[in-house]
Order: structure tokens, then sequence, then C-alpha cells
């Protein structure tokens, strides 16, 4: 009975145990989110067909789902409706991934309705859109806990207090912020993080032309922070004099405070203001191949222990960068003639962490490859033709799904092994850690705990993916 025992246990803890397909649509049996929020098991998926899904709000509390509209967004315009007076979908399960899916009209009596509140640990949000709520995504203090949001849009988010954002992230571990395009908030911050670490790439943050934003972005709590090339924009009608503030309401993360601002191009269309302000007790400041372009002083306030600036291109003069378009912010070097081509210095690491520029943002809300043409270029972009694209279309088909993410002991490519020449694993450095021939499913056990990526070569071509290794 022991033997039986034991072989039962040892089934259901296999990573293929059977998991349970929801489906949800106006055709369907359910027919809208909310009626299989308190249905699903952990390890479920939930398809739910694109159309609308009005005054439709969920608390969704099993572990290890994936919640994805298909062939379309799915849209939940609330209404100024949420669940618990939190937000569209309150996420209190861990390991969960949003895909494909529009969140809109939250409101509450404590004016932060929040498209998701995150409440459990690890989130993945990919190609969502979030307008029009008081919040974007509003995530609490979970610890530990990693947040990845990739190929998404926010716009149009915040009461208009300047307590609420279109993007909100607590304390948490980490924050992976990648190819995304967040603009016109309303008073408050394009992005406010409070993790302990935080990546900014290879997105656009603007606030174009009627956005009353305060800073584009704001880590007030310090901890490592990489930005690495982003198109960041302050607007005319901007409520806050600096665009990028670190630590201003205390270094209170763990060390070191260091921020490390590269190959970002940044306009201020304001007529005075600062690009960098920093709290007292900034421990370093590195900047390398950014362009500066507007009026107001490169730092402003408290100046970190170490400041280590190397080839940025700084002007009051927005039109004498030869951008292709900046009125669209369209930020592409019109030519080769520019001083920022070949003029840029190899950033090097920080912290271990490769700093050098690999993606581009490409608008709206994607990334492609950053060419190598001759040295490298100051600012968010290359003079060249980019070799390779990666968009949140290809990303998103079955094909490209890696699960879990955050992931443990395991991590599987949904596909088919005789389509699988192999998977590779690289730690952010781009060192070759593992790789796998012939196999769908990889052994991740002896990894430490972190940030990886994973490249998915299969017989026509080959994609890369972050995935996050937990203890």
């Amino acid at each position: 009975m022991k033997k039986i025992l034991l072989i039962i246990l040892a089934i259901s803890s296999h990573p293929f145990s059977y998991a349970t397909l929801w489906q949800v649509g106006a055709t369907r049996t359910y027919t809208k989110p909310s009626l299989v929020s308190n249905l699903v098991q952990n390890g479920d998926t939930v398809e739910i067909d694109a159309g609308v899904y009005a005054l439709d709000v969920a608390r969704w509390s099993a572990n290890n789902l994936l919640l994805k509209g298909v062939n379309g967004m799915a849209k939940l315009p609330s209404g100024g409706t949420t669940y618990g007076g939190k937000a569209i979908w309150v996420i209190a399960g861990d390991n969960t991934t949003v895909e494909n899916i529009e969140f809109s009209e939250a409101a509450c009596v404590d004016f932060n309705g929040a498209g998701i509140r995150q409440e459990g640990k690890n989130l993945t949000v990919r190609n969502c859109y979030f307008h029009h709520n008081e919040d974007g995504i509003l995530a609490g203090t979970v610890n530990p806990s990693k947040i990845l949001i990739e190929y998404s849009e926010f716009g149009y988010n915040g009461y208009g207090d300047g307590y609420s954002h279109n993007l909100y992230i607590n304390h948490v571990d980490t924050l992976i912020f990648q190819y995304n395009y967040t603009h016109h908030c309303k008073v408050g911050h394009e992005i406010k993080s409070r993790a302990n670490v935080n990546f900014i790439l290879y997105n656009r943050i603007s606030d174009e032309d009627t956005a009353t934003a305060s800073r584009s972005i704001d880590l007030p709590n310090g901890g490592p922070a990489y930005i690495i090339g982003n198109v960041i924009e302050q607007g005319a009608f901007s409520q806050n004099s600096n665009i990028i503030g670190y630590g201003m309401e205390g270094l209170s993360n763990p060390s070191p405070q260091e921020i490390f601002a590269i190959n970002n191009t940044i306009v201020n269309n304001k007529s005075n203001g600062s690009f960098f302000q920093f709290g007292s007790g900034t421990s370093l400041f590195k900047a390398y191949n950014n362009i500066i372009a507007g009026p107001g002083n490169f730092v402003s306030g408290n100046y970190p222990t170490t400041t280590d600036t190397m080839s940025n291109l700084i002007s009051t003069n927005i039109s004498s960068f030869n951008f292709v378009n900046v009125s669209i912010l369209d930020c592409h070097l019109l030519n080769n003639t520019t001083l920022a081509n070949n003029a840029g210095t190899n950033p090097g690491t920080g912290n271990g962490t490769n700093l050098n520029p690999v993606m581009e943002y490409q608008h709206p809300d994607s990334a492609v490859a950053r060419c190598v043409s001759g040295l490298l270029d100051i600012g968010a972009y290359e003079f060249c033709t980019p070799v390779t694209s990666i968009s949140s279309t290809t990303l998103l088909k079955p094909k490209s799904e890696i699960y879990p993410n955050p992931a443990k002991d395991w991590i599987q490519v949904n596909l088919p092994e005789n389509e699988i020449i192999s998977l590779e694993i690289y730690s952010l450095e781009g060192i070759k850690l593992q790789r796998c021939d012939n196999n769908s499913l990889v052994d991740i056990s002896q990894l430490p705990a972190g940030i990886y990526y994973l490249r998915i070569n299969v017989k026509t071509k080959s994609v890369t993916k972050i995935f996050v290794k937990q203890d």
C-alpha cells in the first residue's frame, strides 16, 4: 500500500501533471472570465475569446495560471467597477501569466482602482493594454516576488492626485520592464517602482503633447537600477521638473545604491527642469552614451558619491541631434554624419550585469535587435538597419511559450521535441551556462536564483526569452 501511495505522489508531482483548459467567450459555456475565476485550479489555462466583457471583474487565487486572450484582445472595460474595491483583476495566486488582455476604466473609493492588483508572488504580463484606470498595474509589497512586464502599453491612467500612476510597483524583489510603451499619465508617474532591483530596458516612456505626468521614471527607494536603451520624453505640461528621480523618498532598498543609465535618448520639451535627480546617499551614477536633448540641468540636487559619465551628448537645441522626426518621437538618427555616430564608449558591466545595449525599442511596444555597424553609437538607436525583429506577435504564438515562468526546477518549451534543435541558457552577461539538444524540457535545478535568457533554436529561426529562476 505504501508503494502505491509513493507512485501516486510521484505522478502528481511530475511537471506533466494534467491541467484544465478553460474556454471563455460569448459562444462558450462560460461567457465571461469571472465565471471560471473560482473554478480554476493550480496550473490551469484560461483562454478568453477576443471580445468585450463589460463590467466583469474577478479575483484569481490559484497558482501557476495562464490567463490569455485568443484571436485578438479580450477587452475588460469595467465602467468604474472593481473587485473588492481594488481592481478589475485581483491576482492573489503565485506565478501568474497574463497575455493579450485590455484593462480599462477601473475606479474605486480610494482613487487607486487598477487594471491588475497584484497580491501574489511573481507576475508576467505580456502584450496587454492598460488605459483610463486610476492605476494601470498596482503591485503590493510581496517577497520574494519578481515581476516581468513586456510588449505592453500603458496610457491615460491616474486619478489626478499624484498618488496613482501608469505603473506602480511596491516592494518586490525585481521589476523587469521591457519593450513597453507608457505615456500620457494623468499627474502621476509614467513608471513608479519601489522594487529592490529595477531593469527598465528598451521602452518608450513619453508624456507627449497633452500629458500632465510627473516624473517619467520614479525609483523612490533606490537599489540597483538599470535604465538602458529607452526613448524618454518629458512633455511641456509635466507636473514635475525632473525626468528621472532616484532615491527621492529615502534609499531604503538593499544596497548597492547604484543607477546605470546607458544609451538612452532623453528629450525635454519642458522649458526647464533636470534630467536626473538623486536622493542623498546615492553611491554611484554611471551614465554612458546618452543623448540629452532640451533645456534643463543634466543632474540636480544631491550628487552621488561617485559619478562616472562618458560619451553623453548634451544640448539644449533638440533639432541639433538630427533625429528622423522628433515631433512624433522617432529618434532614430537621420544619417551617419551626426556626432552620435561611432562615438560611444563600451559601458562594461554593473554588478556583473552586461550594460551594452543589445536591443532597440520599436514603436509601438515591440523591439528589434540592435544592429552592429562600426563602433557603438550614442543614444537608443544605432544608425543602420536592424537585422533581427522580435515582436510581441511572434513571442505570443503558442509555439514559443515557455512554462513555468518564474521556474524552480525545470522549464519547458511548448514545442514538439522533434522541432527543437537546442535550448540554450545564458546569464544576463551573455555567458552560455547550459545547452540541451532535441528536448523540450530543461533541468534548471542547479542554477542559482536569478534572471536568465533562454534561447530556443528550431529549424527555421531562434527566439530568445527571459525567465526567472526561483530558490
